[in-house]
């Protein structure tokens, strides 16, 4: 549980500035995360770095929703619960929903890959990418998770965990290319996109689970 936190007027206001900034942010390094990630998987016929690129792309969707959620509270009157409890719940279904549909489509074709022993042409990109997304996720996580605790917002600190998951899919990311660059064995780039989907999975049913439950504005799940 994370308790309330007393913040002056003046520092929410500041607090409210640095999340929309933060999520303006989210969705630009997103944008083009996602548009090199897919370009290059689809070029070299590496599932796991085209997944990872659409991941990007559903960051910009929890991007865009934490954005408007941020604007609308920022200009609801003090103590609109019942507003801030409804862009909230917004924020994290449009969350759960890319998640669970990334995880279709990732299944689907780690399922085709498997069947047909595909192996990508290359995955020295997907290790790239994976590096740079760590470092640049990891700053975001941290900054992210800091000003949901000064506004006590559950779907701010869910946007945190979303990027936080991120890091996680970077590492799958690194390991399935960097292994796959090393062995050329045909399966790893599949598992490694199966991994992508258990991670999407889990995030999407919490975002989910979060909007269901009466907690929007207290405590989420941390």
């Amino acid at each position: 549980m994370t308790p309330s936190l007393a913040v002056p007027r003046d520092h929410t206001k500041r607090a409210y500035s640095v999340a929309f900034g933060l999520s303006l942010f989210t969705i630009a390094y997103n944008v083009v995360e996602g548009v090199v990630s897919t370009w290059l998987g689809f070029r070299d016929e590496t599932l796991a770095l085209f997944g990872f690129g659409i991941d990007s792309f559903i960051e910009v969707i929890s991007g865009v929703g934490i954005a408007c959620m941020v604007l609308r509270l920022r200009r609801a009157p003090a103590g609109s619960d019942a507003g801030r409890a409804a862009a909230e719940r917004t924020a994290l279904r449009i969350t759960g929903y890319g998640f669970y549909a990334l995880v279709a489509g990732l299944a689907v074709s780690a399922g085709v890959s498997i069947w047909t022993a595909h192996r990508p042409e290359t995955t020295i990109p997907g290790v790239i990418i994976s590096l740079v997304s760590m470092a640049v996720m990891g700053a975001l996580v941290a900054a992210k998770e800091r000003v949901g605790r000064q506004l006590n917002s559950a779907a701010i600190r869910a946007d945190a965990n979303c990027t936080r998951v991120c890091i996680y899919m970077s590492g799958v990311l690194l390991a399935a290319s960097g292994l796959n660059a090393l062995t050329g064995w045909p399966y790893l780039d599949a598992l490694g996109s199966l991994g992508l989907a258990w991670f999407s999975w889990q995030e999407g049913r919490e975002s989910l689970e979060n909007a269901a439950s009466g907690a929007i504005c207290g405590c989420g799940h941390d």
